[in-house]
């Protein structure tokens, strides 16, 4: 994907990219190629694939919800996606980024302050520590490519205020959300919707899924992330 490209896909999903939030992406991709270098951030490193695996794809979550004067979290973000790129987007959301990997919160700090970025707090923490004292803060909270949809429903839904949406970015889902049914209704949550598209050029699937909290969680939740893990082994389905 090209610049161009990447402008006009972004005008489709109704998101204008102004000259100055294209020079902060520029800045961004520059940062993670040249830090990639150094540290294994991320296998996609040619420009063209940042544009559209990285930022687009990022940004396609604004088919699910617009982020404008919301708080978000963007747990396991690893380099930034999405929740950098929505913040470098969208200025008036604010956007907390967790993140358990010390060398990827650098480069995350040094993303934040290069790019001079006021809405963005960098949390250097594994979900489920962040979740078990940080409760009912958020309006959205997202995650791409991290987990199994058992272990992430539980490990976001104390951190989302009442009637918060839970948005995983998923690919090839079908499988997952089947069995994960009886597991949401157990934390609370209300199935919404599921969004699904296809990136260009590559065609390749990509599912949005649209939970919402519906009632206070239960303080036992999140347990431990070993728990969660043995329990979805054990019980898979």
């Amino acid at each position: 994907m090209t610049k161009e490209d990447f402008l006009e896909y972004c005008k489709s999903i109704n998101i204008e990219i102004t000259n100055e939030i294209l020079d902060k992406l520029d800045k961004y991709k520059d940062l993670l190629i040249e830090w990639n270098n150094r540290f294994n951030l991320t296998s996609i490193i040619k420009e063209k694939d940042i544009y559209l695996k990285h930022f687009y794809d990022s940004l396609c979550l604004f088919k699910a919800i617009d982020f404008r004067n919301k708080k978000l979290c963007d747990f396991g973000t690893g380099a930034g996606f999405p929740g950098m790129v929505i913040a470098i987007v969208f200025n008036s959301c604010n956007v907390t980024l967790l993140e358990s990997n010390n060398k990827k919160v650098l480069f995350l700090n040094t993303v934040k302050d290069t790019l001079e970025l006021k809405n963005i707090t960098i949390i250097n923490q594994r979900a489920e520590d962040y979740g078990k004292t940080n409760r009912e803060l958020f309006d959205i909270v997202t995650c791409r490519a991290v987990s199994n949809l058992k272990i992430i429903l539980e490990l976001s839904v104390s951190m989302l205020k009442i009637n918060g949406l839970f948005i995983p970015m998923k690919s090839n889902i079908e499988e997952e959300f089947n069995n994960s049914v009886n597991k949401a209704k157990m934390l609370g949550y209300t199935f919404i919707n599921k969004i699904e598209y296809n990136l260009p050029y590559e065609n390749s699937n990509r599912t949005l899924l649209i939970y919402k909290k519906s009632v206070k969680t239960n303080m036992k939740y999140p347990r431990n992330y070993n728990i969660i893990k043995k329990q979805w082994f054990l019980f898979p389905f």
